[in-house]
C-alpha cells in the first residue's frame, strides 16, 4: 500500500532531533545572562505528583504581597524549560509574573509524553494552582501562551480552566487530524519529526508509541483508533467549553507551516465566540516566532504582549479596535486588516479544468511542497518558494492545466478550492495538487498544495473530488498565469498508490471540474 520508504521518516525525524538538541545549548547561555533578574528554577507538582521543572520570572523589585497578572508557558514540543526565558523577562519587565515549565515527559520533567492528553491538561491547572499559591499571581488576570505544543496544551486548558482568561496560541493546532492527516493522507516528514525528536529529548508513553506505529505503517485498520485519538486532543473538538469560558483568544501561525497547516486555525477562530485575533505571516513552523524566543524583535511576539497587556490589564492600546485578522502576503511587504475570515476570501475566480488527463502513479513527476521546515522559511526570508518547470513536467506523470495570461496582478488571499471528477484503475491511490505562479518563461512558483487520499473506490467508476488547498497570500504579477498540477508522489506525505495504477481527471458536462481562486478585493 504505502511506497515511500520508511527510512526517509527515520532520517527526517533524525535531523529534526538533531536540530533540536542544539538549542538547549544555545539558549543556556541566554539563560546563565539573565540569572540576577528574579529568575528561579523550581520543581512543580504536576497531575499524579509528576514533577516538572519549571522557572519563574518576577518583576524587579516584586514581593508576594504585590499582586502581578500571570502568564504560564508550556513548552513547545521537545524543547527545554529555558526556551521562552527572553520573552519572560520582557513580560516581567512589564509588570507579569511568568511560569514557564517544561511539558511532562521532556527532557527533565518526569512522566511520559502524552502529546496533550488529559495529564497534560491538569498539568496546566496545577502550575497555576502553584503559582497563586507561592507568588504574587492574581487570581483574576491569568493568561497562557505557547509556540506549538504549548499553543494547544493552552487552548485546550482554556476549555478547562476558567480561571485563563486570555490565550496567545502560536504556530499552534485546532484540529490535530487536519494538521497532519488532510485529505485521509500522513504528512509523513511532519509526523516523523515529532517522533524523531519526542524520542530523542523525551519519554513517548505507549499510547504515543502504537499511534505513531499505526500511523507511520499505515495500518489502516487502526485508523478510527487514530482519529479518536486525535479528536480528544484537538480544541476544535472543545469549541463550546471553550466559547464558555470566554477566554481571548489570539492565534498567529505561518502560511507555510508544513505542521500545522493555517486552514485548522482559520476554521476554528471564525468559531470562537469571545474576544478573538487571527494573524497569518510567511513562514514555516515556529519561524514566524523564532527571532523572538532569542529577545529580537519579532511580529507575533509583540502582538502577544499587546493582547495579554488589553486582556489582563486592561491597557486601551488599540488591539481590540483593530481588524481581527491581519494577515501578511508572503510576497509583499506590510500587513492587511479584514472583519473575519469569510471577508478575506469573498471574492473568488475560476478557471476551468477542461478536458480528460491520464496520470501513471508511483512516478515523482518533479511537482513537490518541498521540505518540512526548510523550503518555506527559505520562503520567508528569501522570497524563494519550490519552482518547477511547467512545460518540461512530464504529462504521463502529471496533470496541468492553465488559465489564461493575467492583465492586471492577481492577488491570491484565503483557500484556493479544486474540485475534479477522478477515476482510477485501483481502488486505492493518493493525488497531491499543486497551485503554481508561472511565469513568461513557464517557469512555476509554488502557491499552495494539498494532498488526496481515497480507499475503497471502484475501479473505473468516477468520483467527485473537492480539494481545498494550503490557505495563503500571494501575489501573481500581471503578465503571469496560474497553472494547477497534480502527480501522485510527494515527499512531505504518505502515498497510497498500488503498483501500475493510473487516475483519469475528467470534466464532465453535468460537473464540470474547476479551481476556484480567492482573490484580496481592491
Amino acid at each position: 500500500m504505502r511506497r515511500t520508504p520508511l527510512t526517509l521518516a527515520v532520517s527526517a525525524a533524525l535531523v529534526a532531533g538533531t536540530a533540536l538538541g542544539l538549542a538547549p545549548a544555545a539558549q543556556a547561555a541566554e539563560a546563565g545572562e539573565t540569572a540576577g533578574t528574579g529568575i528561579r528554577f523550581v520543581d512543580i507538582a504536576g497531575e499524579g505528583g509528576t514533577v516538572l521543572k519549571a522557572n519563574v520570572v518576577t518583576p524587579a523589585g516584586s514581593t508576594d504581597s504585590t499582586r502581578h497578572p500571570l502568564i504560564v508557558l508550556p513548552t513547545s514540543w521537545a524543547m527545554p524549560q529555558i526556551e521562552y526565558l527572553a520573552q519572560a523577562k520582557k513580560l516581567a519587565d512589564s509588570g507579569y509574573i511568568v511560569v514557564s515549565y517544561n511539558s511532562r515527559g521532556f527532557w527533565q520533567s518526569g512522566g511520559e509524553i502524552e502529546t496533550a492528553g488529559p495529564k497534560d491538561i491538569a498539568d496546566a491547572s496545577k502550575v497555576i494552582d502553584w503559582a497563586l499559591a507561592n507568588t504574587g499571581a492574581d487570581p483574576a488576570h491569568i493568561g497562557m501562551a505557547g509556540v506549538s505544543y504549548g499553543a494547544g496544551i493552552s487552548l485546550l486548558a482554556a476549555a478547562h480552566d476558567p480561571r485563563i482568561k486570555a490565550v496567545a496560541a502560536l504556530s499552534g493546532w485546532a484540529d490535530l487530524i487536519e494538521s497532519i492527516y488532510s485529505g485521509r493522507t500522513q504528512h509523513l516528514q511532519a509526523a516523523a519529526l515529532l517522533g524523531g525528536a519526542g524520542y530523542l529529548t523525551g519519554r513517548p508513553g505507549p499510547e504515543l508509541q502504537k499511534i505513531l506505529g499505526d500511523f507511520l505503517s499505515s495500518n489502516l485498520d487502526k485508523e478510527e483508533d487514530m482519529i479518536a485519538w486525535g479528536r480528544k486532543r484537538s480544541p476544535a473538538e472543545q469549541l463550546d467549553r471553550i466559547n464558555a469560558n470566554g477566554a481571548a483568544i489570539m492565534l498567529g501561525n505561518a502560511w507555510g507551516d508544513t505542521i500545522f497547516p493555517p486552514n485548522q486555525y482559520a476554521s476554528f477562530f471564525e468559531k470562537l465566540t469571545g474576544p478573538k485575533r487571527l494573524e497569518f505571516r510567511p513562514g514555516d513552523h515556529a519561524t514566524a516566532e523564532a527571532t523572538g524566543l532569542f529577545g529580537l524583535p519579532n511580529d507575533t511576539w509583540t502582538s502577544a504582549h499587546r493582547w495579554f497587556d488589553r486582556h489582563l490589564k486592561g491597557v486601551d492600546n488599540g488591539i481590540d479596535r483593530e481588524q481581527p485578522v491581519q494577515l501578511k502576503s508572503r510576497s509583499a511587504n506590510g500587513y492587511e486588516g479584514y472583519a473575519d475570515w469569510k471577508s478575506v476570501h469573498a471574492n473568488q475566480r475560476k478557471f476551468d479544468l477542461g478536458g480528460t488527463q491520464r496520470v501513471w502513479a508511483n512516478i515523482d513527476s518533479g511537482a513537490n511542497g518541498g521540505i518540512t521546515l526548510l523550503t518555506n522559511a527559505l520562503d520567508q526570508f528569501l522570497r524563494t518558494p519550490p519552482v518547477v518547470s511547467v512545460p518540461l513536467l512530464p504529462r504521463a506523470f502529471a496533470g496541468v492545466w492553465q488559465s489564461e495570461r493575467y492583465d492586471t496582478p492577481q492577488r491570491v488571499r484565503g483557500t484556493v478550492k479544486v474540485h475534479t471528477t477522478v477515476s482510477s484503475t485501483k481502488e486505492s491511490g493518493t493525488l497531491v495538487a499543486y497551485l503554481y505562479d508561472v511565469g513568461p518563461l513557464g517557469v512555476g512558483k509554488l502557491v499552495s498544495n494539498a494532498p488526496y487520499t481515497f480507499h475503497d473506490r471502484t475501479p473505473g467508476k468516477p468520483f467527485g473530488v473537492d480539494l481545498e488547498l494550503f490557505s495563503t497570500a500571494y501575489d501573481v504579477p500581471a503578465g503571469h498565469r496560474l497553472a494547477l498540477v497534480v502527480d501522485t508522489v510527494d515527499p512531505l506525505y504518505i502515498e497510497h498508490n498500488p503498483t501500475g495504477a493510473q487516475l483519469t481527471f475528467s470534466s464532465p458536462s453535468a460537473d464540470p471540474s474547476y479551481v476556484s481562486v480567492p482573490l484580496r478585493k481592491e
